[in-house]
């Protein structure tokens, strides 16, 4: 290749963006997508400036709204940005917050003890990504004023009137950029669930969240007195407590405020949150690290203090102790060392410390003066462990006959020629005769098929032994390749696509449903990392003149009927199920790369709570909760079969 086929890369090839204009250029930088959870991103960004004002201990009430025009509009009691000049720009520090990069009252100077912006970067590229955004201040009976389009100031700031002297605050109403995002449809829910967590992390503070795109407009209040504690009231009401206590540790050390709140439940999974200045965590971190061996070894010491474990019996592991546990972990820090760009993961040796000294010395005095609830959690630890042995010898077994026959494949898997496993896919298809007809349609050097016979174990209500003995899970795990739990390595996944194919009805569903909970539960990278898909067959054949049409919705039938004309000459068929079709259509329609539609299962790490408490929900065992949610969620249901 020739060298002057280039344009010339010398010093003038070095661009300088101006004040915004890099994050308008790549805004995935700063708020990680222009997809729909950066777009709720600039919602969080603002809320959090809010909330801050709460941990300073200067507001108790943070009101967020979505206009009827698609805005936002946060309004808290703080004490208001401070609207003087600031000497280092010249300019009044409100538009130092708003036009500046890296500019804000969180990297020293005493203005905020701990705060989840750190990196001040939060407002102004909310205002970056914004077609306007306008920000009044409340102070000393003035209302000021300003706003700004595109990150730009449109006008200097401004006294608009005059409020009670003793209000103060901030309000901050924003338009998203269509120029900028996807889609500018802010999700009610997925706002409700941030809004919900923010309240409980942070005790006594009402946040309201109105919703005015509806008539009537739907208004939640989220307050909570009682803290983390009412969290893991809230994440366990799925499920049966083992113990009516909520044990509850808090204190600091080391300049790291510590709170801790947990309880077991008579489930079979742990549900551990992790939490940084009311940040979530998902990978966990020091943090979490000191919480799980603080609760170990008090668990443990407990247990030969009192008898509970004979002497000739090992240790319990931190597994076994944390099978059924619910925990809420919070720590307040003043400056959090954040593993990678997204906050993933606490790196501050201090906290680990500081959360195993906490929680070892409270955990020990409440077992003390609890005793039933220790002795709950230690026989339900008992019976983890030996379920645990049971399943590892299962798996060692498993493992030595894989060595042995060089890993056999189960048996009804009909697997595909080709050996990359990028170009590969494989469809878990419900019952023989479905598995037939895909195994006939499919494309056999890219699809495999491997059909399960009637519904899978419920994982949400089995220990790992059962789990381990269901031959069903047994031959999904061993088609993927992976391993589950401790074993699991994505990088042995055989297939790039795992594809659940149902019948598009109840039962179809539900099976689908008992695959998603096996898979969350046990193997979620596969699902973070975008690897697991719904197929969806069609609900409808429309055949007119010997020519055919799908429909894959009503909408759809509805169109289609529009189109060709309802007469008597058309033939509509309702499928029920994969096995009405023959191979021809079940390609044509389902499998064809070409021509199907495929839905990708997300998992987005800012609702880990809220998943886990619905996957709880609805395969656990309380009826009630479910009843309630089905209730709250018919609204949205359709083709249901009854």
């Amino acid at each position: 290749m020739n060298i002057e086929d280039h344009e010339e890369y010398g010093a003038d090839q070095i661009q300088i963006l101006k004040g915004l204009e890099a994050v308008r250029k790549r805004p995935g930088m700063y708020i990680g997508s222009t997809s729909a959870r950066g777009l709720h991103h600039l919602v969080y960004e603002i809320v959090d400036n809010s909330v801050d004002e709460a941990l300073a201990g200067t507001c108790d009430h943070i009101e967020v709204t979505i206009n009827a025009d698609g805005s936002v509009t946060v309004q808290d009691n703080g004490r208001g940005i401070p609207v003087g000049i600031n000497h280092q720009s010249g300019k009044p520090a409100v538009e130092v917050v708003f036009t500046i990069l890296h500019a804000g009252g969180k990297f020293g100077g005493g203005g905020y003890k701990v705060s989840g912006g750190l990196h001040g970067v939060g407002a102004s590229v909310v205002n970056a990504l914004s077609e306007w955004l306008e920000v009044q201040i409340y102070h000393d009976g003035k209302i000021y004023q300003q706003r700004y389009e595109r990150g730009k100031t449109m006008y200097k700031l401004k006294i608009v009137g005059d409020c009670d002297p003793e209000r103060h605050g901030t309000t901050v109403t924003f338009f998203p950029d269509r120029e900028i995002f996807d889609d500018i449809h802010f999700d009610y829910d997925t706002l409700k669930t941030r809004f919900r967590e923010i309240a409980f992390l942070t005790k006594g503070l009402k946040i309201t969240f109105t919703d005015k795109r509806e008539d009537p407009e739907k208004v939640r209040v989220f307050h909570y007195e009682g803290g983390i504690k009412e969290f893991v009231q809230y994440l366990n009401r799925s499920s049966t407590p083992l113990y009516p206590q909520i044990i509850y540790c808090e204190g600091e050390k080391d300049g790291v405020l510590v709170e801790v709140a947990m309880q077991h439940n008579d489930g079979y999974t742990e549900n551990t949150l992790g939490f940084v200045n009311n940040i979530i965590t998902p990978e966990g971190g020091m943090h979490v690290e000191g919480f799980r061996a603080a609760l170990t070894k008090t668990f443990n010491d407990y247990a030969r203090k009192n008898k509970l474990l004979k002497d000739s019996e090992p240790n319990l592991s931190g597994e076994d102790i944390r099978e059924g546990l619910t925990a809420v972990i919070s720590v307040k820090i003043a400056d959090p060392q954040f593993e990678g760009q997204t906050k993933q993961k606490l790196g501050n040796a201090e906290a680990r410390g500081a959360v195993n000294s906490v929680v070892s010395d409270q955990l020990t005095l409440f077992l003390e003066q609890n005793p039933n609830v220790g002795k709950a959690a230690i026989d339900k630890s008992i019976l983890a462990k030996r379920a645990r042995d049971a399943a590892k010898k299962a798996r060692d077994l498993t493992r030595r006959k894989s060595a042995l026959d060089g890993m056999s494949l189960p048996g009804k898997l009909a697997d595909c020629t080709d050996k990359d496993p990028k170009k590969c896919e494989i469809f878990i298809v419900e019952g023989d005769s479905a598995g037939g007809s895909a195994k006939t349609a499919r494309s056999r050097a890219t699809q495999a098929i491997l059909p399960l016979r009637g519904k899978i174990l419920n994982v949400e209500k089995a220990r790992l032994d059962r789990i381990y003995g269901n031959a069903e899970i047994k031959a999904m795990i061993t088609a993927f390749g992976t391993g589950i739990h401790e074993d699991f390595d994505i990088t042995k996944l055989r297939y790039d696509k795992i594809i659940i194919m149902t019948d598009a009805d109840v039962d179809g569903a539900h099976i689908a449903t008992l695959m998603l909970t096996f898979l969350y539960r046990f193997m979620p990278e596969l699902i973070k990392q975008g690897h697991v898909y719904l197929a969806m067959p069609p609900l409808y054949k429309v055949e007119k003149n010997k020519k055919v049409w799908y429909a894959y919705s009503d909408a759809e039938l509805d169109k289609i009927m529009q189109e060709i004309g309802r007469d008597q000459n058309n033939k509509v068929q309702r499928y029920k199920g994969l096995g009405e079709m023959d191979a021809d259509q079940l390609w044509e329609t389902t499998m064809d790369p070409e021509r199907r539609i495929l839905k990708r299962v997300n998992m987005d790490d800012d609702s880990a709570s809220e998943i886990d408490l619905t996957f709880t929900t609805l395969m656990g065992d309380k009826v009630e909760p479910r009843r309630e949610f089905i209730e709250e969620n018919a609204k949205y249901v359709t083709n249901l079969d009854v």
